[in-house]
């Protein structure tokens, strides 16, 4: 990592809220958020949120904390396993369209489709023309669903490789996080470039006007929970938002664009 990304002050990464700051600040965003599931109930909206990321970047906090005060009969977060003989031998998105939100629906994928062009090509569970075919048929397939009338966001959780190896070591020896261990989480650290890689070509490939990347820079899990719920909110209409209290922060959260490859700004 280069000496810009790890000094905070130095890479304009903003300090982290105190304990009390971070609470009373998650407290009035998780309001907004009833106003705003209050509001799309009432309109019959369907929002689909997806969430990427390195293993450990953050992704079921970010949602458990989008979630916990929300009616779980329009609210449904989907984490699928292993695909089974019968999901390999049908089309690729298949297995995800059930879980697609219905009117009145908010969903959050904890991991998406996006697994094809992350851990199984850098795996080897899927091969070359998969992968091809996956890249050069998801921006149509994301179309289709943004013109159905699915209001999609893509959250991209970006951690540094200092920060995942603390967290897959505390989650190992944590009785309450064990469960989240795998077989795979050694691949994360000893794979980290090939994984980068794969991330950037995800993201430079799938990132559009239609279905855009949102990059939330992940080593601070105050911060970035606070600032994602703060663009999303930003992002959606609904009665009574509060404005300034859902600007989120850019240099946590930001649009995907090549030009945070090219310098540098997306860990490596």
């Amino acid at each position: 990592m280069s000496k810009k990304r790890d000094d905070p002050a130095a890479a304009g990464f903003p300090p982290e809220p105190s304990k009390k700051e971070y609470g009373e600040t998650l407290y009035r965003l998780q309001v907004e958020l009833v106003k705003l599931q209050r509001h799309f109930i009432e309109h019959g909206n369907r929002i689909l949120i997806i969430f990427e990321g390195r293993d450990a970047a953050g992704k079921d906090g970010t949602i458990k904390r989008i979630t916990r005060y929300l009616s779980p009969r329009e609210t449904r977060v989907v984490a699928l396993g292993k695909p089974s003989d019968r999901d390999r031998s049908s089309w690729y998105f298949q297995r995800y369209v059930p879980h697609l939100p219905a009117a009145q629906e908010l969903v959050l994928f904890n991991r998406s489709w996006y697994n094809r062009a992350g851990v199984e090509s850098v795996m080897g569970f899927c091969t070359r023309p998969e992968y091809d075919e996956f890249m050069d048929t998801v921006p149509e397939f994301e179309h289709m669903l943004v013109h159905s009338g699915i209001t999609l966001f893509k959250y991209y959780l970006d951690i540094s490789k200092r920060e995942q190896v603390r967290r897959l070591k505390r989650r190992k020896q944590d009785p309450l996080t064990q469960w989240k261990t795998s077989a795979l989480d050694a691949y994360a650290v000893k794979k980290w470039d090939a994984y980068g890689q794969a991330r950037d070509r995800m993201l430079a490939r799938t990132h559009n006007l239609t279905s855009p990347w949102t990059i939330a820079r992940a080593d601070s899990k105050k911060l970035t929970r606070i600032n994602v719920i703060k663009d999303m909110l930003s992002r959606l209409d609904y009665e009574n938002k509060d404005e300034r209290l859902v600007m989120p922060d850019r240099r946590v959260v930001m649009e995907f664009q090549t030009s945070l490859i090219e310098d540098g700004m997306l860990e490596s």
